[in-house]
């Protein structure tokens, strides 16, 4: 039996939690749909420093918060794998069921984009890691390689060096992130920079990672750093599988939405970091559900 509900939310990160909890204190009957933990990449975030009026805490202790808020003005919670999207504001899981919804919001987020290169995709689960909140304690004295100059990059390296010695390698012979998280890395002794240095092998012995091949971007040459451990922060990439079909993605499969979040397709909405937009952060992400939401109570309401 397909089951209704005036809103079907897809993601239970910042904007997904923000648009649940402003849509059930609506009164709408609101389903929020998550593949994996809720919370997003706050899960994977080791500490948040720049969310207005909540002072530095954890990103696990910020995600559980916004989710029990999420869900205590009577929105339903479910796990669920979403494989399309349809036009007429259908949402199909992988185990067969058929959700009918009045608006959908896509908060699907991102993923971690791969650095393809040989040896990464073996090796991923056995020292090539994403998540150095989840994987740092396995690092235990010893060597590891973040590659990025991003505040991400940057941010998970401070982190790892409650652990492990690191090393940071970057493109180019300036950080991209923040002044302040630069200061932080430069002036930590567990960590070491070589700058202008691309991956482009990640080694491995017995079926752990030993090293990675680094190439210098002038001059070509290679060097081989020993490391157990490798944690790409090279950018992300829009998870909009399930809309491929829709024709409401940029060039790059990030939603294109105007200033009320909604897709050229009325009543499919998009919120956080999966849209076009300059500054993906958890407070812009909390504003889209924010707006996405509130404009789907008023145009039901009509």
């Amino acid at each position: 039996m397909e089951r209704h509900f005036n809103l079907v939310i897809i993601g239970a990160g910042p904007a997904g939690c923000t648009a649940s909890l402003y849509a059930s204190r609506a009164g709408l009957s609101t389903l929020l749909l998550d593949n994996g933990a809720p919370g997003g990449k706050l899960i994977k975030t080791f500490e948040i420093a720049n969310y207005p009026g909540v002072p530095t805490q954890s990103g696990v202790d910020l995600a559980m918060k916004m989710f029990e808020q999420a869900t205590s003005f009577g929105a339903l919670y479910e796990y669920g794998d979403v494989m399309e999207v349809t036009e007429d504001k259908v949402v199909k899981l992988s185990d067969g069921q058929e959700i009918k919804a009045d608006a959908i919001i896509l908060a699907t987020g991102t993923k971690e984009r791969l650095l393809h290169i040989p040896g990464e995709q073996e090796n991923i689960g056995r020292g090539v890691s994403f998540c150095a909140v989840c994987d740092g304690a396995f690092f235990k004295d010893k060597d590891v390689v973040v590659i990025g100059g991003g505040n991400s990059a940057l941010e998970e390296s401070l982190y790892l060096t409650k652990f492990a010695n690191v090393t940071i390698v970057i493109r180019r012979d300036v950080f991209r992130a923040e002044k302040s998280i630069q200061e932080q890395v430069e002036s930590n002794d567990k960590i070491k920079i070589i700058k202008k240095h691309i991956p482009k092998e990640i080694l491995s012995e017995n079926g752990k990672v030993s090293g990675i091949v680094l190439e210098n971007v002038d001059t070509k040459e290679t060097q081989i750093l020993s490391c157990s451990g490798i944690f790409p922060y090279v950018g992300q990439d829009p998870m909009t599988q399930s809309i491929q079909k829709l024709g409401i993605c940029d060039q790059r499969g990030y939603v294109i939405v105007d200033n009320n979040m909604e897709t050229k397709i009325k009543g499919i909405y998009a919120a956080g970091d999966v849209i076009q937009k300059d500054l993906r952060q958890v407070v812009t992400a909390t504003n889209d559900g924010a707006i996405a939401a509130q404009h789907i109570f008023h145009e039901l309401s009509k």
